[in-house]
């Protein structure tokens, strides 16, 4: 039996980075490139249109975002604006999409996108007159919006960037150890602050203003704006490893299901240096509200690299620095689909199909999609198929049926039983 496979949706001229979801727009946003590296390997952001066709999920290339000599490392969305780590900066991007009416004109969006990891490169350009390509009846928008510094270290790169849950302030964090705070869409500065020694891996905003960060330096806390609430220990209620130090290198809230009022926090931790034979990798759930460690499973010996969390906080997606590409369910941290070496390389980032918007739509039949991207320039698919389930109303009838022939057959073997 051959090994396992993910559909390809979509291949970039350059290597993919970052990626987002908007359900609403039905609109996949994938981001990477060359970066100021004179390879020819271009540089943008691709807006790909999602669609059911013949009951199949796809993608096509709807819009090209040109972003000059600056490879777009790390992506978030609120609404209609993206913001795009480029190098050392964060670039604020809205979009728009709407109907083609008969007398539009479209200008076709020149694209410089593609290549590895560069750390080098020019400032990013503010306020570009906006860019329209229109495709089969729907026209989409591109602007610049302002653009900042966010990173100041010897080698300057903004590693993450998350909105606020009501969207009017953005965090970033990078190789300095500082998380800096933002008014969106002005970029004012309202809050810096020493987080970490060394690089911050990732940040997570949580409803109620507190901000999860995690970093080099194997730390993972919870701030209150700059004060420090906590700092997170897996290792309380869960295995020990003497000689055997690991860092935390995703975080993110999530919902509990049904229970919209209360998150928690899923972390996964990696061994901070390579083995010759690897230990595990480990996921962690926690209550969103104390912090405390709920449960730890391990999750394989291959390194993760990226997590996500489905919008109703019901599935957990992974990648790893080999190419695999694993489902969770949230609440048990138990494995529901793996691929193995899906992308064979790195895989930088996954997000799902939200379940809100146009998601059911193009979910179909399926219970959840779970989207990669590499630096191998793919974009795939991974479905879980519904899980099958059987109404209670229905092993009710069964029990009674059941329990029916067993009187039947008692009173067929002894005349007389009842």
């Amino acid at each position: 039996m051959g090994r396992r496979r993910a559909p390809e949706l979509y291949r970039a001229p350059f290597p993919l980075y970052a990626l987002q979801v908007d359900a609403g727009a039905g609109l996949l946003i994938a981001a990477g490139g060359g970066g100021a590296a004179k390879t020819g390997i271009k540089n943008g952001v691709h807006f790909l249109r999602l669609e059911q066709i013949n009951g199949r999920l796809s993608a096509s290339l709807l819009h090209t975002h040109d972003t000059e000599t600056r490879a777009t490392m790390n992506l978030a969305l609120a609404g209609d604006i993206l913001a795009a780590g480029q190098d050392a900066h964060c670039q604020l991007l809205r979009f728009q999409t709407h109907q083609q009416t008969g007398n539009s004109k479209a200008e076709k969006a020149g694209s410089k996108d593609q290549g590895p990891r560069q750390r080098k490169g020019a400032a990013p350009a503010q306020q570009k007159p906006p860019v329209e390509t229109q495709r089969e009846g729907v026209e989409l928008r591109v602007e610049n919006l302002q653009a900042v510094q966010t990173d100041f270290s010897t080698e300057p790169l903004q590693k993450v960037v998350c909105f606020s849950h009501d969207n009017t302030l953005l965090a970033t964090g990078g190789t300095d150890g500082y998380i800096r705070v933002w008014k969106v869409p002005s970029l004012k500065k309202v809050l810096e602050f020493k987080a970490h020694e060394g690089e911050i891996e990732d940040l997570a905003l949580g409803p109620d203003g507190k901000l999860v960060s995690v970093g080099w330096d194997l730390k993972a806390s919870v701030w209150q704006k700059d004060q420090l609430v906590t700092q997170l220990h897996w290792q309380e209620n869960g295995p020990t490893f003497s000689n055997t130090p690991y860092r935390y290198q995703a975080c993110r809230f999530g919902q509990v299901p049904d229970q919209p009022t209360r998150l928690r926090l899923f972390t996964v931790q990696i061994p901070h240096k390579r083995l010759r034979q690897p230990p595990p990798c480990y996921l962690t759930a926690w209550d969103g509200s104390t912090f405390l460690p709920l449960q730890t499973k391990p999750c394989g010996h291959e390194v993760i690299s990226c997590l996500s969390v489905s919008e109703s906080g019901t599935f957990l997606g992974l990648g790893t620095v080999t190419g695999s590409v694993a489902i969770y369910i949230a609440f048990s941290l138990q494995r529901l689909y793996y691929v193995r070496e899906a992308h064979g390389i790195v895989v930088t980032d996954v997000a799902f199909l939200p379940e809100k918007g146009r998601g059911p739509e193009l979910l179909g039949a399926h219970e959840t999609a779970l989207f990669s991207v590499a630096v191998d320039s793919r974009c795939q698919l991974h479905l879980l198929p519904s899980r099958r389930s059987v109404p209670v109303w229905l092993l009710l009838l069964l029990c009674v049926g059941l329990i029916g022939v067993t009187i039947l057959l008692l009173q067929i073997a002894f005349p007389g039983f009842l």
